[in-house]
């Protein structure tokens, strides 16, 4: 909420007064601002592709309530760590406080979270593993509170927790007060391990109960912005059914208002978004009429209003609110681009205004002080480098906070545009597609390149799997097909990608079609085509070499499934018999296993596989050698395999991602080079990065 009659300038003026406050890691520099405009350029260069993958100088920006302090995550010496800035002293370095990693082998402790608490305390999400005896690691969650003037750490609520208490419901600033959902080992045996929620003072660590277990509510409980806790939610793997329990205030009882199951995994849930103060009613994403959109909901009979907010023929993908959660302020979208749209006044001002000086939905804000007088944005990312930017309201002031990579800062990038392109069945589909800026002419070479899920989205400024820069500044054509099965187009669409026929099938002819339409529009060449992914982008690679040999030159895999029955069993063991079904869907498992069919003719194939990955489990890389070696297949030739010690499903450090990006080029320079001999150009020179 704006608490502040100060108006901030127009900003062609602001643009003449943008400062430098830190850039190249964690090191304080200064620039001109003719040296921020500029930026780099590189514009005859190409840049080398791990510059594009290393770990960000800056992100998950927090800033204080107070706006004093700046915490967020940073690449140090190809990891990251988190740190804190002093936004009244730029000159000052940031101060590393604690690494954050993968926690993947027994005894690891990584950083995966942090918010500020009050106006001097950080609170930290720490993950530890642990072997357990069982299949599979198990992980404790705990917090700890480091204080920006004392720099002493203290553990918050420890005694008595159980395997999970990390998760913060609510929050007092001024007091520094906030509710913890935690594992509870203090109850009767018959609750040991149900959700509990404590109310915990962030600079002593002390706590006090506010809400016991309940025998039915195993999943976590949810709270007003009173602090009141309102309903809580119960999951069972096993039947798939979604129990909740509600009240209206803290004097009554709870009482299940919703009790059911979906075996489609396509139907939205009505969880409360944001309670609506005073009132049984709360905002909810609902795809009742095919596409989440926002209702307003009777908590006490499940009603829905009429649409408070939709986008027609996309999911809405959430609500925003004000500091307090009190209110709505706007709602986060998807069109192929995940943006903001804002209803409170104040916010669409300050996000015209960004429009003004950096061009149409090029910056987002990304948090801001209590009383909104610092506010920090992202501009960039989509066709120029990008950075953060601090906006100081009252002072009238935009600096840039840090580049997102040092190397890169500002300099124009490959294209990236969400295009439409119609399947063969004449199923319409959405694909991100990045045109390599160095190129010339027509029938270039391309490399089609599903995303992971399989049925998450892929936005074209929300780049999760960042490898289309780097090959389309290697000279590739790179397409992200949003194939049948994607969310963000409403559940009918999904639904496709859960048919029987669609996993391994009609989702794999998506990727033949999306090559098919550009071949015939003439900018790429079909028979200069490869297909690469990370996980389930992994399991579309190997089934391409394998079922369409003839089409692709080649084919990366990485982090993938390749023997659905095998994944199967071991999903029902970790996952439970419901949940395990979410991810095959084929009621013939083994026809679309590459692993099952390693006989005949392959696309020569690259396989990379992350030792420590704790999702998709190591045997199935071993499992498709095996059996590729036993059908005469030979190595070097027919496949190649890699093994990343180090490496986990997310990539966790500069050398695995880089290993990753520069085997991937490898692999195509020897069986679908980018220039070769007849094509219109040649590959620019390589920039020397410093």
């Amino acid at each position: 909420m704006i608490k502040t009659n100060k108006q901030p300038p127009r900003l062609a003026a602001l643009a003449l007064g943008i400062s430098v406050l830190a850039l190249g890691g964690l090191a304080a520099s200064t620039a001109t601002a003719q040296e921020v405009a500029a930026g780099s350029n590189y514009a005859n260069e190409q840049i080398p592709a791990g510059e594009f993958v290393k770990k960000a100088n800056m992100r998950n920006t927090r800033i204080s309530p107070d706006g004093r302090h700046l915490a967020y995550v940073a690449g140090a010496s190809g990891r990251e760590v988190l740190v804190v800035m002093d936004l009244d002293n730029p000159n000052a370095a940031p101060k590393p406080i604690i690494a954050a990693e993968d926690a993947v082998d027994g005894g690891d402790r990584s950083m995966t979270g942090f918010r500020w608490i009050g106006n001097d305390h950080v609170v930290i999400t720490i993950v530890q593993r642990e072997n357990m005896g069982g299949p599979r690691p198990v992980d404790f969650r705990r917090l700890i509170a480091y204080s920006v003037s004392t720099g002493k750490i203290v553990n918050q609520a420890w005694d008595k927790a159980g395997g999970d208490a990390s998760a913060v419901l609510w929050i007092d600033h001024q007091k520094g007060d906030y509710l913890l959902q935690r594992d509870a080992v203090g109850d009767s045996t018959e609750r040991f391990g149900l959700p509990e929620v404590v109310r915990v003072n962030v600079a002593t660590g002390k706590y006090s109960t506010v809400q016991r277990t309940n025998p039915i509510v195993n999943a976590g409980w949810s709270v007003d912005a009173d602090g009141v806790v309102r309903a809580g939610f119960s999951n069972n793997s096993e039947n798939g059914k979604l129990r909740m329990l509600y009240r209206s205030n803290a004097k009554e009882s709870f009482r299940t208002v919703y009790n059911a199951a979906d075996s489609t995994f396509t139907e939205t849930i009505p969880a409360p978004q944001l309670y609506i103060p005073g009132t049984d009613k709360a905002y909810v994403i609902s795809n009742k009429d095919g596409v989440d959109k926002v209702y307003t909901m009777d908590m006490t009979n499940l009603s829905l209003s009429a649409p408070v907010f939709e986008t027609p023929g996309f999911d809405v993908q959430g609500v925003i609110t004000d500091y307090d959660d009190r209110k709505a302020i706007g709602y986060s979208t998807f069109d192929g681009t995940m943006g903001r749209t804002y209803t409170d006044p104040r916010r669409k001002e300050i996000q015209g205004f960004l429009d003004e000086m950096f061009g149409k939905g090029e910056a987002q804000l990304v948090d801001s002080d209590r009383e909104e007088n610092r506010l920090i944005f992202f501009a960039g990312g989509t066709n120029r480098g990008g950075g953060f930017y601090l906006y100081d309201v009252a002072a009238g002031k935009i600096s840039v906070l840090n580049w997102q990579r040092t190397a890169i800062k500002d300099a124009k990038l490959n294209p990236v545009k969400a295009e439409w392109v119609t399947a063969s069945d004449g199923t319409k589909m959405q694909v991100i597609v990045t045109y390599p800026r160095h190129r010339k002419g027509k029938n270039l070479p391309v490399v089609v390149m599903p995303h992971g899920g399989p049925f998450g989205a892929l936005s074209a400024t929300n780049q999760l799997e960042p490898w289309n820069q780097p090959l389309a500044e290697a000279g590739y054509v790179v397409i992200q097909p949003n194939y049948r099965g994607s969310g963000g187009y409403g559940k009918a669409f999904v639904k496709l990608g859960r048919d029987p026929g669609g996993y391994g099938k009609r989702m794999q002819d998506d990727l033949t079609d999306v090559l098919g339409a550009y071949a015939a529009k003439g900018i790429v060449d079909p028979k200069r085509a490869c297909v690469m992914g990370w996980s389930y982008g992994g399991y579309a690679a190997a089934r391409g070499a394998q079922r369409d040999p003839g089409l692709w030159r080649c084919a990366i895999a990485g982090a993938g499934v390749y023997d659905m029955p095998l994944m199967n069993k071991w999903d029902a063991v970790n996952l439970g018999r419901f949940s395990s079904g979410f991810q095959a869907t084929s009621n013939d498992p083994e026809a679309i296993s590459p692993a099952r069919n390693p006989e005949g003719k392959w696309a020569p194939i690259l396989v990379v596989a992350p030792q420590r990955d704790a999702r998709i489990p190591m045997e199935q890389s071993k499992t498709l050698i095996g059996n590729l070696k036993k059908a005469g297949k030979v190595e070097g030739r027919d496949f190649r395999y890699i093994v990343q010690p180090k490496g986990t499903h997310n990539l966790p450090y500069d050398d695995v991602h880089i290993e990753w990006i520069d085997e991937s080029l490898a692999w195509l320079a020897k069986h679908n080079p980018a220039y070769v001999p007849g094509d219109a150009d040649k590959a620019p020179p390589k920039a020397a990065i410093k």
